[in-house]
Order: C-alpha cells, then structure tokens, then sequence
C-alpha cells in the first residue's frame, strides 16, 4: 500500500503541474487575443478602402457605407468605440498583419491565397464580378466573349480580385491596373480602356452616373464570391465571437436589411453627390 502510495503522489504533482501550466497558457492566450485586447482598450479598429457603396466618405468628410453600417453595429455590441483606418487595398493585408487596425470589414472575398495569411470568417455578404463599358468603344458587345480579345483594354483597380477574374474569364484582354475605382471608370470615360472589371454594384451605378457615356454589357455578374472580415492568425477567441456575431444579425434580418439599403435603393446618393 505504502508503495502505491508513493507511486501516486509524484504522478498527482505531475499532473497538478501539467494543469497549472495549461491555465496559464490558456490565460497568456485570453491576454494576446485581440478580443481581450479590444474589450480592454475600449476601441475597435476597423480597416477598410473605399469601394463604392461599400465604403465612401460623404459631403461632410464622415465615412459612410454598407460596411460602415456593418462595422457601427459591431463596435456597438461590444460596447466599444469604432477607429476607422483607411486604407490602400494594395497594402491592407499586410497592415492587419503589422498591427495597424485589429479587423478587416472592407468587402474582401475568401481566397485561398488571402487564406494563407490571415482566418476568414464566414461570409456576411456575396459579392460578383460585373463590367461597365464606354458606349463609344464597345456599344455592340454584349457577351463575355466579345470582351475576351486582344484590343480589348480593361482598366482594373490593383490588388483587387477583380484582376484574378479578368485573368481568368478574359485572359486575352489587356490590363492596366490603378490605384483607385475612380481612376478606372475616368480611363474608359477618356476612351483609352474599353471597359472596367469590378464588383458588382460598382458598374451598375456607374451606368446610371453616366448613362450616355456607360452601359452594362452583362444582365448579372459573371462570378460570385462570399465576402468575410479578416484577422490575424492564432487568435480562435476573436474568430469565434465574429463568427457567432455574423450568424446573430444575419438571422435577425439587420444584415439584408443594411444590404438592400445601400445596393438596391439610391436613397443614400445625396449624402454623397
């Protein structure tokens, strides 16, 4: 009995020890998550570049926006302050990755490739590719095909997965890549792109800016992608809370409700013209 005795009591500390160093892994973890970080900090900091309807700044300079709704919300329910931090969509990876802001809510498709650097959460929203093409250059081509050719210019803003889609669906199509939506839309407005590659509803509004100038060569997008916020890796605390988050006001109907707002109606294009 005295044997056992003894055998036991060296294993009950191994274990006990075992244990106090899991919770004080596990406490290590609950300080580095970017949860308890945010929680603690009281401020939640949002990356995002502008893409319209998605992200843009009104009349006054104050960001407005589907994914400004989104984000709001979110800081709300956890009770914390918003710190938006725009951002070049070129640089926006690597900006989460350095610390800049703590979330990317900025209309960004789950991609494998994203994938190997930062953890999606599921989707909140689907988005497509759709074009918008100058009516002088290209008004009698309707199809996908017809913009699949060799003197077909299609100007592209960069780091975008539209550039991986025109590859794809147009690869025979030139591209010239620029920094911003709005310097692609005044390419093909000055005749030197026949057309622009971007998510939908971009190129619809852009039609109905400038309907004697643009038109939409396709009646829907040609590709569908699930659009999720990005964190940084190792950090299942804060993934978790944002998935469980999504799912909440998915289901309560707020999501659709914001959705249609902003891409079905034209209510909000006085904030911003």
């Amino acid at each position: 009995m005295r044997l056992k005795s003894l055998f036991f009591i060296p294993v009950l500390l191994m274990a006990l020890s075992v244990g106090s160093a899991q919770a004080a892994t596990r406490a290590d973890l609950a300080k580095e998550s970017t949860l308890e970080q945010v929680l603690q900090r009281g401020t939640l900091r949002v990356g995002f570049s502008t893409f319209v309807p998605w992200a843009m700044q009104d009349k006054r300079g104050e960001f407005v926006g589907f994914e400004i709704d989104v984000a709001r919300r979110l800081a709300q329910d956890m009770g914390v302050k918003i710190v938006f931090e725009p951002t070049q969509w070129s640089g926006i990876i690597p900006a989460l990755l350095s610390g800049k802001f703590d979330v990317i809510i900025g209309g960004m498709s789950i991609q494998p490739q994203r994938a190997l650097k930062v953890n999606f959460t599921v989707p909140y929203e689907y988005s497509g590719m759709s074009i918008v093409a100058g009516k002088k250059y290209a008004g009698k081509m309707k199809s996908l095909a017809d913009f699949n050719k060799p003197d077909v210019v299609l100007a592209i803003r960069q780091g975008t997965t539209a550039v991986d889609a025109a590859k794809k669906y147009l690869p025979q199509a030139k591209q010239k890549l620029f920094d911003n939506e709005a310097q692609t839309i005044q390419e093909v407005l000055n005749g030197r792109a026949t057309a622009v590659v971007a998510s939908d509803p971009f190129p619809a509004f852009q039609a109905l800016k400038s309907p004697d100038k643009l038109y939409l060569p396709l009646a829907k997008p040609f590709t569908k992608e699930p659009i999720a916020f990005a964190v940084r890796k190792g950090d299942p605390d804060f993934l978790n809370f944002l998935d469980s988050w999504i799912r909440v006001v998915s289901d309560e109907g707020w999501l659709e409700e914001r959705h249609n707002y902003w891409f079905r109606t034209n209510a909000w294009k006085g904030m911003v013209e």
